[in-house]
């Protein structure tokens, strides 16, 4: 799916796949964030994500009165805040896809799924 919008110039068109890419990026420049993961339903193993698959463990959808709702699925480091880590995220996403893309962001979700734990 694709938003649209139009004015007098012509119309724009975002894919969801680049608005799960800023999401993603914003998401993974906050602190203590290590990166985007999916989980595969059937072993629940976690897959870490970088670089153009960051995308995948975002998905964008639209709700009812046309405002996007972000789901982000992130691995963080051990040890660190993560109350804090996911206020940071969800203010960072929201500020970043509304100012790049001019949709507004009624909600967006962090799903924690693993923290990565260092010697």
């Amino acid at each position: 799916m694709a938003l649209k919008t139009e004015n007098e110039n012509g119309a724009i068109i975002i894919q969801n796949d680049v608005l799960a890419k800023i999401a993603g990026i914003a998401a993974t420049h906050c602190y203590g964030v290590v990166g985007m993961v999916t989980r595969k339903k059937s072993t629940g193993l976690v897959n870490l994500l970088f670089g153009d698959s960051m995308a995948k463990g975002v998905s964008v959808t639209t709700t009812e009165d046309a405002k996007l709702a972000i789901d982000l699925h992130i691995m963080v480091e051990y040890g660190v805040n993560i109350a804090a880590i996911c206020e940071a995220i969800i203010k960072d996403v929201k500020y970043n896809v509304e100012t790049m893309t001019g949709f507004k962001v009624g909600k967006v979700n962090v799903n924690v799924e693993s923290a990565r734990v260092t010697d």
